[in-house]
């Protein structure tokens, strides 16, 4: 299979962008960080490309809410592109505030008829929250192929990261679909709503959703800050030698290459 091209889409507070591109390009990948104007002004087209990832940081400021500003800019000037290469199959894939913009923009949680919203907002503590966490990789999508039903460990770093879903059905609808991909857990794999394994108070522990057909992923951690053994904040006492954050990025690769 041939190395995917991956556009990596940054603007103004983008801070996480450089990380991701070269978490994209060890894991085999051929990723161009792209700045939304090249996009709407058309001299990059989001079609030649296999896979798109929205990193972190905060677009604008997150100055009307975290992610809005960008969200607002996709959803009212490359909609039809953005749904489209969704709906081709290819992966979106939104980090921390890429996940923030992905909900906004409506592609998450996806269901094919009616119904169904999502937001992230501020964490039960109040603060911004910087550590790592245990994650339950879950549910069907295939951007997790090989970690499925895996315990892993990535760093988070948000003020506004706590997931709610508009009622019960949604969340009930997310789990029947498989949608659910990622949640906090302890140590021994098992989800959790305890603070700190779960950080912000996100309800049913969940830390990344995908759309139904699972190509679509939006994710709280942070797999581009642990790309190497010595990034976990253990590395001395023999931890942090499965590299979980490259792990999940090459299945990302995967997956894009083989569309």
């Amino acid at each position: 299979m041939s190395a995917p091209r991956v556009l990596i889409l940054r603007t103004a507070g983008t801070n996480c962008d450089l990380e991701t591109e070269h978490g994209f390009r060890l894991a085999g990948a051929k990723p161009d960080r792209v700045h939304i104007n090249r996009l709407l002004e058309r001299s990059v087209r989001l079609a030649d490309y296999q896979a798109l990832v929205i990193p972190g940081g905060f677009s604008y400021g997150d100055d009307l809410s975290a992610g809005k500003v960008l969200a607002n800019e996709l959803r009212l000037k490359l909609k039809d592109d953005l749904f489209a290469f969704a709906a081709a199959g290819r992966p979106v894939i939104g980090i921390c505030n890429g996940f923030q913009v992905l909900v906004k923009t409506g592609l998450l949680p996806g269901f094919n008829a009616g119904g169904g919203r999502l937001t992230l907002t501020f964490n039960d503590s109040g603060h911004f929250e910087d550590r790592w966490v245990h994650l339950r990789c879950a549910g069907a999508s295939p951007l997790l192929e090989g970690l499925r039903n895996e315990t892993i460990s990535l760093p988070v770093a948000h003020g506004e990261g706590k997931f709610l879903a508009d009622g019960p059905e949604t969340l009930e609808r997310l789990k029947a679909n498989g949608q659910v991909a990622l949640q906090y857990a302890t140590p021994e794999g098992e989800p959790t709503l305890e603070f700190p394994a779960n950080p912000n108070g996100s309800e049913a522990a969940v830390a990344a959703v995908t759309n139904q057909a699972g190509n679509v992923l939006g994710m709280m951690p942070h797999p581009e800050r642990f790309l190497f053994y010595y990034s976990h904040p253990r590395w001395t006492r023999g931890e942090g030698k499965s590299q979980d954050g490259l792990r999940l990025i090459r299945s990302f690769v995967r997956y894009a290459a083989a569309g």
